[in-house]
Order: structure tokens, then sequence, then C-alpha cells
């Protein structure tokens, strides 16, 4: 199936800025408004990738390939543009029917043809979702009765509680460590929750650090379980004077 997992333009020659504008009350996502349940459908279509998080507002490049998600992307441009991206359970193959309980709702905000059998899709965020049960369709590709997190698209008040410095002082520390450059005027420009989640789908974590941080409770839980998790990752690797204090 193939994607990338680069969600963000934070890092120098990375492309994909996400669509959610600072200051913005309402979910907007490409060309729509999404403002109320009623907003959302009741089943979509399902995309299991491990490893691949996408959150409300950030934007996931996806390189799709593999014919039953060709035909996925197909029924999503000629109905609502919306899939579900859902990682496998946790612990268990990549190929396993069973599927983690939360993913992220998103919208198909530009698609290209590549010529030799492949789409360059770009999934935008919409809002997390929670899945019921699978609804039976004689298609190759799954479809699922969804329950939205629905205060994922009025999460503006969310924007104070999150520490940005110190979430900025652990993206530098990890950029330091693994020798990389930051285009610092895309982070200065980014609202918090864009920062958050954009960081959050680009760092490489494993699956299951990535699931904690798309069922985090809330913005500041994911800036703060972000943090954790780099101190983490900077503490295995043994370079110990970028670990934060």
């Amino acid at each position: 199936m193939g994607n990338s997992r680069d969600g963000v333009s934070f890092l120098r020659a990375r492309g994909g800025e996400a669509q959610r504008s600072s200051g913005m009350e309402n979910m907007q996502v490409g060309n729509a408004r999404y403002l109320k349940p009623s907003d959302l459908p009741e089943t979509v279509v399902v995309f299991p990738l491990s490893g691949a998080l996408l959150l409300p507002g950030a934007q996931l490049p996806l390189n799709i390939f593999e014919p039953r998600y060709l035909a996925m992307v197909d029924a999503a441009i000629t109905g609502n543009r919306l899939i579900a991206m859902v990682q496998p359970a946790l612990g268990e193959p990549a190929d396993s029917p069973n599927l983690s309980h939360v993913g992220c709702l998103g919208r198909i905000t530009s698609m290209s043809e590549t010529g030799d059998g492949r789409y360059i899709v770009a999934l935008t965020g919409i809002c997390r979702i929670r899945l019921m049960d699978e609804v039976t369709a004689h298609q190759p590709y799954r479809i699922f009765r969804i329950t939205p997190f629905i205060s994922d698209l009025k999460s503006h008040h969310e924007e104070g509680t999150v520490d940005r410095p110190a979430l900025l002082s652990a993206f530098r520390a990890y950029l330091e460590a693994n020798k990389l450059e930051a285009d610092w005027e895309s982070v200065e420009r980014a609202d918090n929750m864009m920062l958050v989640n954009s960081l959050s789908m680009m760092a490489p974590f494993d699956p299951a650090e990535k699931q904690a941080l798309l069922e985090a409770h809330d913005l500041k839980t994911r800036a703060e379980t972000f943090i954790a998790i780099i101190k983490i990752v900077l503490a295995g690797s043994g370079d110990t004077g970028s670990v934060l204090q």
C-alpha cells in the first residue's frame, strides 16, 4: 500500500502544510466545513496502516498502489472524499484483520495520478473516530460504522493549554540529536493545535506510541505525551546532552 509518514512542512525540503488556519473556531478542511455531527457520515471506508498517524488539521501524504486501496480512493473521490486512517490492533501482525478501536477521519484534499498505476493522495485530518461495527459490503476494502469525537471539531479553546516553549524545546532537542534542520518560520506561524498534531505525526515513533498520541484526551495531554516520548527516545539513544530537564 505504501505511505509517507511526514505530516508537516516543518523540516526543510518537506511538503504538505495542513489546512487549518490559526484562530479558526470550526474545522475547515479543503472546501468543506465540519461543524456538527450531521456533517459527518455514519459509515466510512477504512485504510488500515501500521505506524501511520493522522490527526485533526494536519496532513498525511499517501502513496497508494495496492488495487484494493486504489478502489477505496476511487470510491471516496466519487463520494464524500472521506477516509478513516486506523492502525491494526497493537501487538498483532500488520495484516491482521483486527483493528485499533480509535482512528482519525480525513478528507482527500489533493490527489494526482502518477502514470504508473499509483495515486499520490493528501489526506487532511478532520476528527478522531471510534470504530463501531463493520458493514458487510461486497468491496475489496473495508467499511465501518463510526462514532466521531465531536469535540475535535471545536478544539480552538485548547490553544492556550499547551506549554509551547516546552514543546519547542523538545522538538529542538530532537532535531539536534538527529542532525536535522527545521523551517522555523513555518513553526512560528503554526498555531498550537497545528504544531502539536503535526509534530506528533512527523516523529518516527513506534505504532504504540503513535496510538497513545492519537488517543490522548486533549491537546494538552498530547503535547505532554509527545514531550515524554522525546525524552525517552533521547535517553535511549545515549544523547544525554539533549535530554530535556
